[in-house]
């Protein structure tokens, strides 16, 4: 009886310590579903604003005096810097009561100082405006635009916010006359870097991006496979390569800054490839995902069963016709999940792109592989170092859109396995 009482209780202990388990593993689930949602809504919350931008309603007048225009004179000659004074002119017109210089300052700092590129488009657009009048909608400041969006409060004290009290009744100004409005950023997506937040763009960072992951690609996945099939379908084992296959384990493990000055030394300082190009970033990205490609192809050829090779040998194949005909393309749908994964981490890499240069300001497109470029997770790094408040929407709209080229090449990565892995 005594036994019975015993087993009893330790049953139930068991079950208490189960219990128990599971309340740890769900409350550590419950913790980093919050800290994700946490993060995502913060993200959200700051980088929505970085899609949109502040404009202002300006009467401008083309004055063929202010722009240096004489009879005859081309209209494209005229740079985007002499059209600003047509911003100004307009700034000083709407306020005429304004004739301090400090405080046309103040008025002028309301609007980007690269509003004139709008004004020059439109006038190349339209020459039959050179000599009138028009309403144009400029493209505000970073401190107009933080102030619009409500960033900087009008009930903050005015020795602890970067506007004035007057540069808050200006704006208003232009609010009560409907000459102050949002719209979407698309220069966020047309325009590469600037020092300016209202004018920097992320696509120059995006062709780095694009540039440097299709160098990796045609470098890492042929390379990368043909190792992997050799060492699965054709290389004895022995000593040499058991030796091998350990370095190309660790390998996947090496931090990835190494891979960084290996590119250095070898890219740069060595074969002479030009410094912060895209062509250099793709190789030495290359580096860093070669020994994932390689373990994750192993793994593919792995699951393929015995019998296939055996019934393509018995049929009078060859090992390569066996290999090249029948085990790649079943272990295919493996090889290109485990390398969009392997693209993934290094669209997100930071590191080893520093130690190559690819980290310096950057204001052009990038339109070719050796042309300087930077990237991504390099170009939010800058903006987040930035200490203009304008940038802060920036960064984290950049993030938002990196996150959303991270999910769908691993949503890409599982649709390519649902839909074409073979069960066994």
């Amino acid at each position: 009886m005594n036994r019975v009482f015993e087993n009893h209780a330790l049953h139930t202990k068991r079950l208490r310590a189960e219990k128990r388990f599971r309340c740890y593993g769900q409350c550590a689930l419950g913790f980093a579903v919050f800290m994700l949602v946490l993060l995502i809504g913060s993200l959200v919350q700051h980088g929505y604003r970085g899609f949109t931008q502040t404009q202002i309603r300006l009467s401008v007048t083309y004055d063929p005096a202010l722009l240096g225009l004489e009879a005859g004179e081309d209209i494209n000659a005229v740079t985007a810097s002499t059209h600003q004074l047509l911003v100004k002119a307009a700034l000083r017109k709407t306020f005429p009561e304004v004739t301090d210089t400090q405080e046309q300052k103040k008025i002028f700092a309301l609007v980007s100082i690269d509003a004139g590129l709008a004004l020059k488009s439109a006038l190349i657009h339209d020459h039959n405006l050179l000599a009138h009048s028009t309403d144009m909608w400029v493209t505000a400041s970073s401190l107009t635009d933080l102030f619009h969006k409500g960033v900087i409060s009008e009930q903050t004290p005015e020795q602890n916010r970067i506007i004035s009290n007057q540069q808050i009744a200006w704006l208003k100004s232009f609010e009560a006359k409907g000459a102050l409005r949002t719209v979407f950023n698309s220069t966020f997506f047309s325009r590469g870097d600037s020092r300016s937040p209202e004018q920097a763009g992320f696509l120059g960072a995006m062709m780095g991006s694009a540039f440097s992951l299709i160098m990796c690609l045609l470098v890492a996945f042929p390379l990368g496979v043909m190792t992997a099939v050799y060492l699965e379908e054709f290389a004895k084992k022995g000593r040499w390569v058991d030796v091998i296959e350990v370095n190309i384990n660790n390998l996947a493990a090496v931090p990835s800054i190494v891979f960084g000055l290996l590119g250095l030394e070898v890219y740069i300082n060595l074969l002479g490839l030009p410094r912060s190009s895209p062509v250099v970033g793709g190789m030495t990205l290359a580096l860093m995902i070669l020994p994932v490609i390689i373990i994750t192809t192993r793994v593919a050829l792995t699951s393929i069963p015995r019998t296939i090779r055996d019934a393509a040998r018995a049929l009078g194949a060859t090992p390569v016709q066996v290999v090249w005909h029948h085990v790649l393309p079943l272990a295919m749908p493996g090889i290109m999940t485990g390398t969009i994964l392997g693209m993934a981490r290094a669209i997100g890499e930071t590191a080893p792109l520093i130690m190559i240069g690819m980290v310096a300001f950057v204001a052009d497109v990038p339109h070719s592989f050796t042309t300087s470029a930077t990237v991504m997770p390099v170009q939010i790094y800058l903006w987040a170092s930035s200490p203009d408040g304008g940038f802060v929407e920036k960064t984290a709209a950049g993030i938002l859109v990196l996150l959303m080229l991270l999910l769908s090449m691993n949503a890409l990565a599982i649709y390519l396995r649902k839909r074409f892995e073979v069960r066994w």
